[in-house]
């Protein structure tokens, strides 16, 4: 069970950090380090909001939307391609039908997908899917052929059908984008649409998340943080098919195409804490929660959750040093990071436009504002 002091919270405006029990100058901290990070131009921009027990006690934006000469300056709720914190939110459209009873986590994913078949690929189960544990592998051998073609992504799906397995199924962990993809190919071949519209309908539109779509939605790219592009890359490559290019930013790809705020995330994690409700509406059966935020990898050692990373899993060590174990959330190569603690009743997501240090700038911020809980 969730601590009952977290259940029906809401986000409220911006209030004073301590009488949310938090340190004004630890969050000071936090800030101080986006703010040399743009200063010594390792970021361009970046955003973050900190609530606790759904008293916001921070939310700013820093840096210039993009690179580019006399760009505007990001607002607290600019949005950004959050790429790999896609990843949960499919899960999440996934588990509503779990708990409508259209899909069981312990079928052979087959039963749904009976194109998905064939030697130890009868035997991965829906709920490896979701759990890193499926043998799949995270991108397909031609992963950039199918991009600098611009394929349409029941295109990677036809490649997932005929990939082989990197290990048996549930006998190991490694994280893996295709399983995501499978995942949700069973929600559209289930409910009969595109998961985009299905995201829409069941969790954005409820909980009031605006400024959230998987593929571009209503914001056009360039009112977007531009994502950076090393300078290194190939720059027709770029054009075509990068972070920032209309075919990417659209395509809707289930393990990394969600557009979205620090507001609109925050929302998502409250109501994960809330046990499935925000502001009176009932989004998920806590019982859904509760499984989606429990270790499903017990048997082989490596935490995680239905969608959700776990604690301070050494697999997937974005949150920081100073969470608890039974924090979730999720983190982004584009440079993003969402948890939420049960424990101190703590969420936090910063978006940024880089993956830095290998994720050190996030952890470190994470740790700010994870020391800042005083009671």
């Amino acid at each position: 069970m969730l601590a009952p002091l977290l259940l029906f919270q809401t986000l409220v405006a911006a209030s004073d950090p301590e009488a949310a029990g938090m340190s004004r100058h630890a969050l000071q901290n936090a800030t101080g380090i986006l703010e040399d990070s743009i200063r010594t131009g390792q970021i361009n921009a970046a955003s973050i909001l900190v609530s606790r027990r759904g008293k916001v006690v921070l939310h700013r934006g820093f840096g210039r939307m993009s690179a580019a000469t006399g760009a505007a300056p990001v607002q607290p709720d600019s949005v950004y391609l959050l790429a790999s914190i896609t990843k949960p939110v499919t899960a999440c459209a996934l588990m509503l039908l779990v708990e409508r009873g259209s899909v069981s986590l312990n079928d052979p994913v087959k039963r749904y997908l009976p194109e998905f078949h064939g030697g130890d690929k009868d035997k991965v189960l829906v709920r490896d899917l979701l759990s890193h544990t499926s043998g799949l592998p995270d991108m397909l051998p031609e992963n950039t052929a199918l991009r600098r073609a611009h394929a349409p992504l029941s295109a990677f799906v036809e490649g997932t059908y005929k990939t082989p397995l990197l290990y048996p199924p549930g006998t190991s962990f490694r994280y893996q984008s295709m399983g995501i993809l499978l995942a949700a190919a069973i929600v559209e071949k289930i409910t009969g649409m595109r998961l985009r519209e299905f995201e829409k309908r069941e969790i954005f539109d409820t909980l009031k998340m605006e400024n959230s779509a998987l593929g571009i939605g209503a914001v056009p790219i360039a009112a977007t943080v531009q994502a950076w592009a090393s300078p290194q890359g190939n720059a027709a490559d770029t054009e075509r098919f990068g972070a920032n290019s209309p075919y990417w930013r659209d395509m809707g790809h289930p393990w990394g195409g969600m557009h979205s705020t620090v507001t609109d995330l925050a929302r998502l994690l409250t109501t994960m804490l809330n046990e499935g409700s925000y502001d009176g509406k009932r989004v998920f059966s806590p019982v859904t929660v509760r499984a989606m935020i429990s270790d499903q990898n017990g048997r082989i050692g490596a935490p995680w959750g239905l969608g959700w990373a776990l604690g301070r899993s050494q697999a997937w060590n974005f949150f920081g040093d100073l969470v608890s174990a039974k924090t979730f959330g999720h983190a982004g190569a584009t440079g993003t990071v969402a948890w939420a603690d049960p424990e101190t009743g703590v969420i936090c997501v910063i978006l940024t436009d880089h993956l830095v240090q290998e994720g050190s700038l996030l952890r470190r911020v994470s740790n700010a504002v994870a020391s800042g809980v005083r009671d």
